[in-house]
């Protein structure tokens, strides 16, 4: 891939040579921005990064990705995500690293585990699912899909201000959902369109998991409609190295309702995968 055909990487803080870094990984319909309340509370030796998937942000469309890596163009896909955010990293010099996704970054980190399992020395799973979409959720996301085309505009997607949030901070929060409306507004309709459709394609990946030998976390918060508790416990019961966080009084954007508990899982995780790469 050439430079310019690369996932636009962030660098929301800079930490020892050395030490393994961790790479953040967005939810939909958002960017990168989505960390930053939860970078502020990391531990200030490691560094960490935060590609925008494709689309968003300021990163390339997911067709012009697809391309650069040799995929199908006309294939939404999160493999592409995935290939994307691995050919990225490499070119950054990052070969392994701790791997942290929410809802969508979720999904795009246990393709990481299945496709380029070299590079994940620990990963992270947040407000997220391993399994495929139903019949049901699959034809939602196409048709917000098609809307959204035919509209040139994201507002198909602006109930997800207040449906990514838990129902207490719906009311209590109108700061936090006037954010979360304010990064959904500034992203494209064709980045959304894109990104729906690969996640309505994307398979179940609970035997990545199940596959996987490493340390890792997940993390739900109580009031998660999207991605409930026992969605989180069936990902914990796959994984062989697992522990599970679950955040009270937060619904789907974790991240940004209650930041503390999510930094402190990250931060245990990177820690438990820095003693994992002292033993090798």
């Amino acid at each position: 891939m050439t430079r310019d055909r690369m996932l636009r990487l962030h660098v929301l803080r800079e930490g020892e040579a050395g030490l393994l870094p961790l790479v953040l990984l967005h939810g939909f319909p958002l960017d990168h921005r989505m960390w930053l309340d939860v970078t502020d509370l990391l531990p200030g030796d490691r560094t960490v990064l935060a590609p925008d998937l494709p689309g968003f942000g300021a990163s390339p469309s997911g067709p012009d990705i697809a391309a650069a890596l040799g995929a199908d163009r006309d294939a939404p896909s999160v493999d592409v995500m995935a290939d994307g955010v691995a050919a990225t990293l490499r070119s950054a010099g990052v070969d392994r690293a701790v791997i942290g996704g929410l809802s969508m970054g979720g999904y795009v980190a246990m393709a990481l585990l299945e496709r380029h399992p070299d590079l994940v020395a620990g990963v992270g799973l947040i407000d997220t699912k391993s399994t495929a979409d139903d019949e049901g959720a699959r034809s939602k996301r196409l048709e917000i899909a098609r809307t959204v085309v035919a509209e040139h505009r994201v507002d198909a997607v602006f109930g997800m201000r207040t449906s990514v949030l838990g129902a207490s901070n719906r009311v209590a929060r109108p700061d936090l959902v006037e954010r979360i409306e304010g990064w959904i507004r500034d992203q494209g309709p064709r980045a959304v369109a894109w990104a729906q459709e690969a996640m309505a394609a994307r398979p179940d990946r609970t035997d990545a998991l199940a596959g996987y030998e490493g340390p890792s976390v997940v993390v739900v918060g109580d009031e998660d409609e999207l991605s409930p508790v026992p969605t989180a416990q069936h990902m914990v019961e796959a994984l062989k190295d697992s522990e599970l966080v679950v955040v009270r009084g937060a619904g789907h954007m974790t991240s940004n309702e209650s930041p503390e508990p999510v930094a402190a899982a990250l931060g245990e995780l990177l820690a438990r995968a820095g003693r994992a790469a002292a033993r090798v």
